[in-house]
């Protein structure tokens, strides 16, 4: 099984998605959490501080990778990919290149269930570089192939309150 929750910052994405993945565990099998962001200034620790906060009892495994390549799990475990969008940067501005919804749709065959949480509703803009309108390009088209992709795919910007977990 997989899920993509998708959405601003500050939407709620990110604690939806533990509250998922712990759900999903149910006590079987361990939960991962797959760190991908490389922090860069105040605000940018603090928000990984924030999320350490946030999952410190949920019993999450957590591992800090920038790429998810051949990386290995066991066939019963829960992935919590916090986030794609950080995965994307890191393949696109970072010294090693990947193509990053093959490694997601590998990462999701060798576990039992995935949720990934992605920054979602972005446009493109005059007043960005270049550079910048590349990325929100491809993190949209990404998005999509992953909402195709995912059994079950959660906008944030849509619900007021985590909700995600009826379903389940």
């Amino acid at each position: 099984m997989t899920a993509l929750i998708i959405g601003p910052n500050g939407s709620g994405k990110s604690a939806c998605a533990e509250k998922l993945a712990v759900s999903l565990q149910a006590g079987a099998g361990a939960l991962y959490y797959i760190a991908t962001m490389v922090p860069c200034g105040e605000e940018g620790f603090a928000r990984v501080e924030k999320h350490r906060r946030q999952r410190a009892r949920s019993g999450f495994i957590t591992l800090e990778k920038t790429h998810i390549s051949g990386l290995e799990l066991p066939p019963d475990a829960v992935v919590l990919l916090e986030d794609v969008s950080n995965l994307l940067g890191n393949a696109m501005f970072g010294a090693e290149k990947s193509d990053v919804f093959n490694d997601i749709v590998s990462l999701c065959e060798k576990c039992r269930a995935a949720v990934l949480v992605s920054i979602g509703g972005l446009a493109e803009s005059p007043e960005y570089n270049e550079e910048t309108n590349a990325y929100i390009a491809a993190l949209n088209r990404l998005n999509e192939r992953l909402a195709g992709f995912a059994d079950k795919t959660v906008d944030m910007t849509r619900i007021s309150v985590c909700d995600i977990l009826k379903p389940y």
